[in-house]
């Protein structure tokens, strides 16, 4: 009996170091760097290296060419990533799961979400699902731009216009629209707007994208689906929204701002709608997970969570500029 639980032992200590080693190839793969992988799995770069290398050493095949600036996979490398990775990931779930505290999702949560949404609408709903979920650790990033979500190891993100790229599904929230708004005021001391083509005598409040730097040209939609160029003379460049609101509930122009930046200057009656038959289609909110057979209970908790609160909340109507 002490025999075979000594065996036992070693083949569980052999499997455990094998899946160790097929770890830090995949993560290496990955980043294409010792270094970055050692840093995501809180390893030294020396400790993978020496992973990676006893791996290659029991399959009997090189899996990177190394040189002292490149790691790049062999054709042998690429064979065997495309046959692991997927497994890894579905077994490392599949433990994540099993370990959870009490058979209830739990685990540090990565999720990243642009800023001035984010804490608009998503941290409001954090309270409740932490009641809900308290083993779950929130690790929440707040940017505006598309992050790499499963090289960058993130749980979750939640945006718009993002790339889908393999192995990433989206999961539909809100219309992204947006709307032109003015204050009051400016209406009121200015000519008036009966068409799109009257836009080019007024003062725009103009958005700069934070990922590239440039205005943006944008195609407004009518309710009808007619179209027309957005032309606005620009008095001035903003790189957020909810900025373009504050600045032009001050009467400063006129502003093409996210929906959800525009609803509650709108309902408290600080901006007005400008050609409110006519809007910017810019897609689709939505959260953006990894796509795996067996989803870690954390993200799986969390995804369904914000579904059900977007549409409790009934956001993507109030998000509609239709």
């Amino acid at each position: 009996m002490i025999a075979i639980v000594c065996v036992n032992q070693k083949f569980i200590v052999a499997t455990m170091e094998t899946f160790s080693s097929i770890e830090c190839f995949v993560r290496s793969a990955e980043v294409g760097s010792f270094a970055e992988a050692a840093r995501r799995l809180s390893l030294t770069p020396a400790a993978v290296g020496k992973s990676v290398a006893k791996l290659e050493a029991s399959l009997g095949v090189r899996l990177f060419q190394r040189s002292t600036r490149s790691l790049t996979l062999t054709e042998a490398g690429q064979l065997f990533l495309s046959e692991v990775s997927a497994s890894l990931t579905t077994i490392q779930n599949a433990v994540a799961n099993l370990a959870s505290a009490g058979g209830q999702p739990a685990g540090t949560l990565k999720v990243s979400v642009g800023t001035a949404f984010g804490r608009l609408y998503i941290v409001p709903l954090l309270g409740e699902f932490l009641r809900r979920f308290p083993a779950i650790s929130p690790d929440w990033h707040f940017d505006n731009r598309q992050v790499d979500l499963i090289g960058q190891g993130f749980d979750a993100a939640i945006g718009g216009g993002f790339e889908l790229p393999q192995g990433v599904v989206a999961r539909r929230l809100t219309p992204a629209h947006r709307i032109l708004v003015a204050s009051q005021d400016y209406l009121d001391s200015r000519a008036a707007i009966n068409e799109p083509d009257d836009l080019k005598h007024h003062d725009g409040i103009l958005i700069r994208s934070p990922q590239t730097g440039r205005v943006r040209s944008w195609q407004l939609t009518h309710r009808i689906r007619q179209h027309s160029p957005l032309v606005l003379r620009a008095r001035m460049t903003l790189s957020d929204s909810e900025a373009a609101c504050i600045t032009a509930a001050q009467g400063l122009g006129i502003a093409l701002v996210s929906m959800p930046f525009a609803v509650g200057f709108l309902e408290a009656g600080t901006l007005q709608r400008v050609l409110p038959d006519w809007y910017v289609d810019d897609g689709n909110i939505s959260i953006y997970y990894a796509e795996h057979k067996l989803l870690p209970g954390k993200t799986r908790a969390f995804v369904d969570y914000i579904i059900e609160q977007f549409a409790e909340r009934d956001l993507a109507r109030r998000f509609s500029a239709v």
